[in-house]
C-alpha cells in the first residue's frame, strides 16, 4: 500500500509540474488590430493543445515573415478569417484575440496526434501556416499532418524558415492555378511582375529549375541580384513605363503578377493568343471586399469582378486567374528535394532575434524587400 501510494504521489506531482510548465508559453500577441504599437510580448500565452488527431504540436526555432503579417496586424482580411475560424457564428465578437502572427516556421515535433503515420517525434520539419490558425511567433504552434514537411536537411532552422509561405503562395500560383511543372516548363517563356521579394525571389529558382526562360521586373539596385538567382532577362521599372520594353520582345507564355495597380491594363497583351497563356495575379480585392462589405456581399462582388474579368480576356485568347496562398504540405515536399539538390536556396535578407519582433515588423512594412525577414526564436536571444 505505501509503495502505491508512494508512486501516485509522485505521478500526481509530475503530473502536475508538467501540466503547469506546459499550460503557457512565450509568445508576441496582439489583443486589437492596429499599428506596431499593438503588438505585445508575453510569457503567459495559451500552450497550443492537440484538439485533432492529425496534429502536431511543433517547437518553434525560427519564424518567418511577410507582407500578409504586417496586413493581418492592421486586420486585413479579419472578417473572412473571422468566418474560417468560427463558421457557424457561435463566438462573440473579437474571439480571435490574442492572435498569435507568423505564417512561416521551422522547427521541431514534440508530440504527434494518433492518426499521424508520416511524423515522428523529434522529427525536424517546415511549413506554412493558415492565416485563419495562430502564429509562430511563440514558443509552440499546432498544425495538421498535411500541412508540415520534413525540413531540408541541406538547411538551418532560419534557412528553413525563408521559404515555406512564399514557396506555398508561388507552388498554388504557378503550379495548381498555372499549370506548370516540371516536366512542361522546358519551353515557357514566364514573365514576373515585380521579382525581388521573397514569392518572386523563389519562382524564379523554381522556374529555372525546371528549365523555362524567367524575364523579371525590379528595380535597378535589385538586377544583379535576381540575374544571381538566375533570371534571363531583367527590366527595370524605375527607368520608364515598363511595358514599353515588354512588348518589343517575344509574348510570354505566363505572367506571375505580384505588383497589382494598373498592370492588368496592359500586361495581357504580352500573353500569347489562343495557346492557352495565363495572367495570374497575386493581388486580389477578395479579402478587401469581405472587410469592407461583409461576407456574404464581399464574395459577391469578388464572384461578379473576376468572373467578368475572366470573360472579356477570354475573348482576346488569353487566361486571366487570380492566385492565393494554399499551405500544403506535399507541396513543401517537392520544394525539399529541389533545396537538397542545390536548385533552391534560401534568400534572407535580415535576421532578428525574438525580442526584436517589433524591429523584423518594421523592416517588412518598409517594402523593397530583397529576400526574406527572419525570426530567430531559439538561439536568439532571451524570450524578453
Amino acid at each position: 500500500f505505501l509503495i502505491c501510494w508512494l508512486t501516485c504521489s509522485l505521478f500526481q506531482r509530475t503530473f502536475r509540474s508538467s501540466s503547469r510548465a506546459m499550460h503557457v508559453m512565450p509568445a508576441w500577441v496582439i489583443d486589437k488590430y492596429g499599428n506596431n504599437d499593438v503588438l505585445r510580448f508575453t510569457r503567459n500565452a495559451s500552450f497550443p493543445l492537440i484538439t485533432y488527431p492529425n496534429e502536431v504540436v511543433i517547437k518553434v526555432h525560427a519564424a518567418g515573415l511577410n507582407p500578409l503579417d504586417v496586413g493581418m496586424r492592421g486586420g486585413y482580411g479579419a472578417a473572412s478569417m473571422s468566418m474560417k475560424r468560427d463558421p457557424l457564428n457561435l463566438k462573440q465578437s473579437g474571439s480571435e484575440f490574442p492572435l498569435i502572427l507568423g505564417r512561416e516556421v521551422s522547427g521541431v515535433i514534440m508530440e504527434c496526434g494518433l492518426d499521424v503515420k508520416y511524423f515522428r517525434e523529434r522529427d525536424e520539419v517546415w511549413a506554412a501556416i493558415p492565416p485563419w490558425k495562430q502564429g509562430s511567433l511563440a514558443e509552440f504552434v499546432v498544425l495538421s499532418g498535411n500541412e508540415i514537411s520534413h525540413k531540408p536537411k541541406s538547411l538551418s532552422h532560419t534557412e528553413a524558415a525563408a521559404i515555406p509561405y512564399v514557396a506555398a503562395t508561388a507552388w498554388s500560383a504557378l503550379v495548381n492555378t498555372g499549370g506548370l511543372s516540371k516536366d512542361n516548363c522546358g519551353n515557357k517563356r514566364v514573365l514576373i511582375l515585380g521579382g525581388s521579394g521573397g514569392v518572386g525571389t523563389f519562382s524564379i529558382q523554381m522556374l529555372k529549375a525546371w528549365g523555362a526562360h524567367v524575364t523579371v521586373t525590379c528595380s535597378q539596385n535589385a538586377e544583379r541580384f535576381v540575374r544571381e538567382l538566375g533570371a534571363d532577362h531583367v527590366v527595370d521599372y524605375t527607368a520608364g513605363p515598363v511595358q514599353e520594353p515588354l512588348r518589343v520582345m517575344e509574348k510570354f507564355d505566363l505572367i506571375l503578377d505580384n505588383v497589382g495597380g494598373d498592370t492588368e491594363r496592359w500586361a495581357l497583351s504580352l500573353l500569347k493568343p489562343w495557346c492557352g497563356a495565363k495572367f495570374v495575379t497575386l493581388v486580389t480585392p477578395f479579402l478587401q471586399n469581405t472587410d469592407q462589405m461583409g461576407l456574404a456581399d464581399g464574395m459577391m462582388k469578388t464572384f461578379v469582378t473576376v468572373a467578368s474579368k475572366a470573360l472579356k480576356h477570354l475573348t482576346s485568347g488569353v487566361h486571366y486567374r487570380w492566385g492565393f496562398f494554399a499551405p500544403s504540405g506535399p507541396a513543401l515536399d517537392e520544394v525539399r528535394s529541389m533545396v537538397d539538390a542545390g536548385q533552391i536556396r534560401p534568400v534572407v535578407e535580415k535576421t532578428f532575434s525574438f525580442s526584436q519582433v517589433p524591429q523584423a515588423f518594421a523592416k517588412v512594412e518598409e517594402g523593397h524587400a530583397r529576400g526574406k525577414t527572419v525570426v530567430q526564436i531559439i538561439g536568439g536571444g532571451e524570450y524578453s
